[in-house]
C-alpha cells in the first residue's frame, strides 16, 4: 500500500448521516469486531487452497474478517472471487469486505464511479460479505482526491457513490481519507463512519520532534526513562476521530469508528521503484500497548483493523510469508517471520471483544528484535530509512504467564536480566549489542516452564550489515 502524509492522525472524522442510527447503549452492546487488512495485490499466485488456509489461520487468531485491499489489476477481481468462494467453502462465520485502494483505482470521471459501484455490488450480496448495522461494510484506502467528474470531492463521492441509486441505502461506508479531520464536515451524506488508518502508529513522531524532546534517542536503555514513551499506543488519534464523528452527527447517535493496530512499519524501496524508505516508531511494545488502549476504550470503538495481514513490503504483516512479495522487498522480508504474532493477536482480540483483561490460557513467550544496530553502517545505495534514529537496540518480549514466576532474558552469556512476572501480560526488554542472540526462559517453583531460543543461524544481531534492514524477527514458544 502507499503512504500519504497527513495533517492529523485522524483521517476521517465527522462522517455523515448513517442509514441506521444507533443509540449509545446500542453501540456499546453491539458485537465488537476485529478484522485484518489484506493486500489482494500480493495474491497473484494464490490457489483456492491458499485462501482457505489463510481464512482458517485468521479465524484461529481471533479475526472476524479480511478487509480486501483491492486495486485495478484484473487478477485481483479473480482473487476476490476466490476469496469469497474459500470463505463459503470453509463454512465458518468468517467474512470479507472491500477496502478500495483509491490511490490507484481511477476516480476522475462518472464512468470511474460506475465501475467502482459495479465492483462493490458484484460481491455485497454474498453471504460471507461483512455486515455492519445491517448493511455491507465498504471501506477505502485514500480517496481524498476523487471527484468522479464532479465539482468537488464531497460531491463526487456523494452523487457517484454513497447516494447514487445503485448504492444508496445499500452499504455502510467507512473509508479512510487522508485529510485534516476538521474538513470532514464537508462530507455530509457521504460517510457512515471513519477508519483512522494511521492511528496504528505514532506517525507524528519525526526525528526533529524527537530531538526537540530528548538528546538520547538511539541505543537508549529500553526499560529506562524515555521521553518518547508517551506516544506509544496513545489514544490521541482515537479521541480526535471520535470527537470529529460526534460533531458531524450533531448530537445524534454515534457513527462507526474503526481504529487501527499494527505491530511494525518499515519499508525500504529505492527512488527507482516505489520510492519509500522510512520507519515509524514501533519500539516499546507498540502492538501490546496499542491493543491495551483500544481494550480500555472499547465502548467507543466499533471495529479494530489489524494493519496488516500480509503487506510484506511495509513489514507490518502478521501472517506467514507467502504469495507474491512486492519486487525487492524479499531483501528485508525473507527470513523475518512475524506469524508468532498470531497467537498474541488472538489474546488481545479476545479481550477487545469480551471486555475482559487479556488472559493467559497457557504460558508463552514472544520475542522480537531488529537484525542490526540503529546506527549501523552499510554500503546500501538506498541509504538508511527516515527516522531510523528513533529505534532502540533491544530485544522486546511479551510473556503470558498463567501464574507468577521468573523470566530470564539474555542476548549473550554475559548479558542477562531476570524479571519477576505476574499472571497475565508481562512486557519486558533487554538491550542487545552486535553478536547478540535472542533467548528467554520462564521458570516457576524452580522448574523451567517455557524456553525460547531461536537458532543463531536464524537470528544474530549483526554489527556489520551489507544492507539496511529495520524489519523484525519474531519468535514464540509455549508450554507443552
Amino acid at each position: 500500500m502507499r503512504f500519504f502524509p497527513v495533517l492529523s492522525l485522524l483521517a476521517l472524522s465527522r462522517a455523515a448521516v448513517i442509514p441506521l442510527r444507533r443509540s449509545l447503549n446500542e453501540r456499546q452492546a453491539a458485537p465488537k469486531l476485529v478484522v485484518a487488512h489484506f493486500m489482494v495485490g500480493n495474491t497473484f499466485p494464490y490457489t483456492l487452497q491458499d485462501w482457505v488456509d489463510d481464512i482458517n489461520l485468521a479465524s484461529a487468531a481471533g479475526l472476524d474478517a479480511f478487509a480486501l485491499h483491492v486495486g485495478p489489476d484484473a487478477f485481483q477481481d479473480t482473487q476476490t472471487t476466490n476469496a469469497f468462494q474459500a470463505a463459503q467453502q470453509v463454512g465458518s462465520t468468517f467474512k470479507l469486505f472491500f477496502s478500495l485502494d483509491m490511490s490507484v483505482l481511477p476516480c476522475a470521471t462518472t464512468d470511474d464511479g460506475a465501475a467502482l459501484r459495479a465492483r462493490v455490488k458484484n460481491f455485497t450480496s454474498n453471504p460471507n460479505y461483512l455486515q455492519v448495522n445491517g448493511l455491507p461494510l465498504v471501506s477505502t484506502f485514500a480517496g481524498e482526491s476523487c471527484t468522479f467528474g464532479q465539482d468537488s470531492v464531497p460531491d463526487g463521492w456523494k452523487s457517484q457513490f454513497a447516494q447514487h441509486p445503485d448504492l444508496q441505502g445499500q452499504m455502510h461506508f467507512v473509508p479512510s481519507f487522508f485529510i485534516d479531520p476538521a474538513t470532514l464536515n464537508q462530507f455530509g451524506g457521504v460517510l457512515d463512519g471513519t477508519f483512522a488508518f494511521n492511528s496504528g502508529w505514532p506517525v507524528q513522531v519525526t526525528t526533529d520532534l524527537a530531538n526537540g524532546i530528548s538528546t538520547n534517542l538511539t541505543g537508549a536503555a529500553p526499560d529506562g526513562v524515555n521521553a518518547l514513551n508517551k506516544f506509544i499506543g496513545a489514544n490521541d488519534p482515537d479521541t480526535q476521530a471520535i470527537q470529529g464523528l460526534a460533531t458531524l452527527s450533531a448530537g445524534g447517535p454515534p457513527l462507526t469508528y474503526m481504529a487501527a493496530v499494527s505491530p511494525w512499519f518499515f519499508t525500504h524501496f529505492s527512488p527507482q521503484s516505489f520510492n519509500k524508505n522510512f520507519i515509524f516508531l514501533a519500539d516499546q511494545h507498540l502492538y501490546s500497548r496499542r491493543w491495551e488502549t483500544l481494550i480500555a476504550e472499547r465502548n467507543q470503538v466499533d471495529l479494530v483493523e489489524v494493519v496488516t495481514w500480509n503487506d510484506f513490503g511495509e513489514s507490518h504483516y502478521i501472517s506467514k510469508i507467502k504469495g507474491a512479495l512486492p519486487p525487492g522487498s524479499d531483501a528485508w522480508v525473507n527470513g523475518f517471520p512475524h506469524d508468532a504474532f498470531l497467537d498474541l493477536t488472538r489474546i488481545y482480540a479476545t479481550a477487545f471483544k469480551t471486555g475482559a483483561a487479556p488472559a493467559a490460557e497457557k504460558d508463552q513467550i514472544f520475542m522480537w528484535s531488529r537484525p542490526h544496530p540503529a546506527n549501523a553502517q552499510a554500503s546500501d545505495p538506498v541509504g538508511p530509512p527516515t527516522t531510523f534514529q528513533l529505534t532502540q537496540d533491544a530485544v522486546w518480549a511479551v510473556v503470558m504467564a498463567t501464574d507468577a514466576g521468573s523470566v530470564t532474558l539474555n542476548t549473550s552469556p554475559t548479558d542477562s536480566q531476570t524479571f519477576d512476572v505476574v499472571a497475565g501480560v508481562n512486557k519486558l526488554s533487554i538491550p542487545i549489542a552486535p553478536g547478540g542472540i535472542m533467548h528467554g526462559v520462564l521458570t516457576r517453583n524452580g522448574q523451567t516452564v517455557v524456553e525460547l531460543a531461536p537458532s543463531p543461524s536464524n537470528f544474530t544481531f549483526n554489527g556489520s550489515p551489507t544492507a539496511f534492514n529495520y524489519n523484525i524477527f519474531v519468535a514464540s514458544a509455549s508450554a507443552a
